[in-house]
């Protein structure tokens, strides 16, 4: 199986789970060689060219991070969010709005969208996906959500609890070391000042990333809708 770039040809694939933090990408990666999957210790990379400049190329990303956009702000929440909502009842709060593609071009001021703070936070990370993304990358790059892909492991069902809790974090926990073998090397792994939930959200994505790898992954919604630029706008999971 040939890795996706134009190089050598090499025995396994790489797919990875990807979630933002102040100091840039946590990408939690694994190699597929037939139906075997081993993660590999997660990293944190300054910026998004450089997941996708990464060699050996990933096969398939699952990023936490939007990709396609309502055009101005005012202009409602993007179909996919409001699904996923009602799919996550309870955690359905823990899912932000994305910005506008007027606010991450510059186009329109913060103020204007009132962005929560994690939205905010993370607002200069949203705007290195905006500038990199084009329908072609679809190809390889997918939006996902942990709390999407924690409600998968949980059989389709909500979490009880949040991750910013200690009971929180144990459920989430528990549930990946059920369903992915060696999924300790991701999850304990020791990266500075990167909180524990991150590794837990990017490892919850790389479980997705198997999924899309195999085909087995849901699209939300089932019928994705475009934005201006004809980049989809969905999640998987």
């Amino acid at each position: 199986m040939s890795v996706r770039g134009g190089g050598p040809q090499l025995p396994y694939s790489l797919v990875a789970g990807v979630t933002p933090t102040r100091h840039g990408w946590i990408v939690a990666s694994a190699k597929l060689i037939g139906v075997t999957f081993a993660p590999e210790s997660p990293r944190v990379l300054g910026s998004f060219l450089e997941v996708l400049d990464e060699r050996p190329s990933f096969t398939i990303i699952v990023i936490n991070a939007p990709i396609g956009y309502v055009e101005e702000p005012g202009a409602g929440v993007r179909a996919c969010d409001a699904e996923a909502r009602t799919l996550l009842g309870k955690r359905g709060k823990a899912l932000h709005d994305a910005p506008s593609r007027a606010l991450l071009e510059g186009r329109a001021d913060a103020s204007v969208e009132h962005l929560d703070v994690a939205t905010a936070t993370l607002l200069p990370r949203f705007r290195e996906v905006a500038l990199e993304m084009s329908p072609y990358r679809q190809r390889t790059v997918y939006e996902g959500s942990p709390e999407l892909s924690f409600y998968q492991l949980n059989g389709f069902e909500p979490l009880d609890r949040s991750k910013k809790t200690e009971s929180g974090l144990n459920e989430r926990r528990a549930l990946l070391l059920n369903a992915i073998p060696g999924i300790e090397r991701v999850i304990d792994a020791e990266l500075g000042d990167e909180a524990p939930k991150h590794l837990l959200d990017a490892a919850a994505l790389l479980w997705t990333a198997r999924r899309v790898y195999a085909k087995g992954a849901r699209r939300v919604p089932q019928d994705p809708e475009w934005d201006s630029t004809g980049l989809r706008t969905e999640f998987v999971n």
